[in-house]
């Protein structure tokens, strides 16, 4: 009673307006609460765009699933597979696709299921095209089909999900069920024209070509996606998740080449002197690092654009340096074998004025304790890869299974950064007030 006593006098005008017009209160909030409902929505003319684009990705993903099957036994007989390798190849795709639906679903639900779609696309499409590359220069094309086969189940794991919270949040209850099962069928077109196509490209043009245009178009539907329909909205936050990406790639790399490469030249050259294969690569990267941190701030200060000096590192980092640990794989004596090792860490350390500092461009006001946490997960990460990479070279008994792992996971970063790396602040900028209701 003394509560209602002391704030009686603020809120008798509020009650009393109340018991004047209850259903015109009552009706006034019910509407507006509609209002900011539908508002969300897409409309029909663009939710019939949507439907259209969402179809031919579906069919897409499927075309990409599906053209490992097609082309297996062609694969097979190439690389002498039993049927055990090659069920082994196949059923990779599974593993990977059961670990990312639950974590697909939360983080659609959290920045936007358009932008899980176009991000995981533009992955998906990179390793589908170069899987014949991955396959030709692996000296254990088992090995390199099965760990991408795997990774592809990862990122095509999201794909579904994302279509679920997306339908969820912008398409109204009456016309969820057409989209979602005009978009489900994409699934049977895809297999429908992978099967068709597919099978005529493999008699006129070879495995390869399925892989390669499979790929290609799925890459160009994800950023005709973004570029048309969102007009590139949420590229930033997207810019935010290929940096964290890039940086678990290249931590794990870099920490599984630091802990094997001196097994490595002792297994493969047993006479070989370890001060030599200990200290050279290491201080030719010094003198490596220093040219490129100098390189990218002259870059910048002549006025080229920051994020593409930043993919340009990168470029080098993982692309570059992906080529040397390739050659790796064929090494028959020290000498070469110490230099390429030596290209390799050279050129990774270029990293350091690619994706480790795009995360100051990103979000200055944060980027410590950001840091901190994509290094922790690519310590996380590097652990898992360690270990892998022993447990890779005990079943294949071969080095070339960890130099083929390692390019793959190069490749997957270096494209997601080619892609979606910005070099523009997502962070909160109070003094501006340009960008809000961003949780990093």
């Amino acid at each position: 009673m003394a509560i209602l006593q002391k704030h009686g006098k603020n809120s008798c005008p509020d009650l009393a307006s109340i018991k004047e017009n209850p259903a015109d209160n009552i009706g006034q909030a019910g509407s507006q609460k509609k209002w900011a409902e539908s508002s969300q929505n897409w409309t029909r003319p663009v939710a019939r765009i949507w439907t259209v684009v969402l179809l031919l990705g579906t069919c897409l993903l499927y075309c990409a699933r599906v053209a490992m099957p097609i082309c297996v036994n062609y694969m097979a007989e190439r690389f002498s597979w039993s049927k055990r390798e090659t069920g082994m190849v196949l059923g990779s795709f599974f593993w990977g696709y059961c670990f990312t639906q639950v974590l697909g679903g939360y983080v659609s639900d959290r920045v936007g299921g358009e932008k899980v779609l176009i991000l995981s696309a533009a992955a998906w499409g990179a390793m589908t095209a170069f899987t014949p590359i991955l396959a030709h220069f692996c000296s254990q094309p088992i090995v390199s089909m099965t760990i991408s086969r795997f990774l592809m189940g990862l990122l095509q794991g999201v794909h579904y999900p994302s279509l679920a919270s997306l339908c969820s949040q912008k398409v109204v209850e009456s016309e969820r069920g057409f989209l979602m099962s005009t978009v489900g069928s994409g699934s049977y077109l895809g297999t429908l024209v992978i099967g068709g196509i597919g099978s005529l490209m493999l008699d006129l043009y070879g495995w390869e070509s399925v892989f390669y245009i499979s790929g290609l178009l799925s890459v160009l539907w994800a950023y005709c996606m973004w570029k048309y329909l969102l007009k590139g909205e949420g590229i930033l936050l997207i810019s935010l998740d290929a940096v964290i990406i890039t940086h678990l790639c290249t931590a794990s790399t870099f920490f599984t080449l630091l802990s094997w490469l001196p097994t490595f030249f002792k297994d493969t050259f047993p006479d070989a002197k370890g001060w030599v294969f200990n200290v050279i690569p290491w201080f030719l990267a010094i003198p490596s690092s220093l040219f490129s941190g100098c390189l990218s701030d002259h870059l910048i200060s002549q006025g080229f654009d920051t994020a593409s000096v930043r993919k340009l590192m990168q470029f080098f980092s993982m692309g570059v340096s992906s080529v040397f640990t390739l050659f790796l794989c064929g090494t028959t004596t020290f000498p070469t074998a110490v230099a390429f090792v030596s290209a390799t860490m050279g050129l990774t350390t270029f990293s350091h004025s690619g994706v480790s500092v795009n995360v100051q461009d990103l979000a200055p006001s944060c980027a410590g304790a950001l840091f901190g946490v994509m290094n922790t997960c690519g310590a996380f990460t590097g652990v898992i890869m360690v270990y892998f990479s022993g447990y890779l070279i005990e079943a294949t008994g071969s080095w070339a299974s960890v130099f083929g792992l390692i390019t793959v996971l190069n490749l997957l970063g270096l494209g997601t950064f080619l892609s979606f790396a910005e070099a523009r602040r997502v962070d909160i900028d109070l003094a501006k007030g340009r960008y809000h209701n961003i949780h990093i």
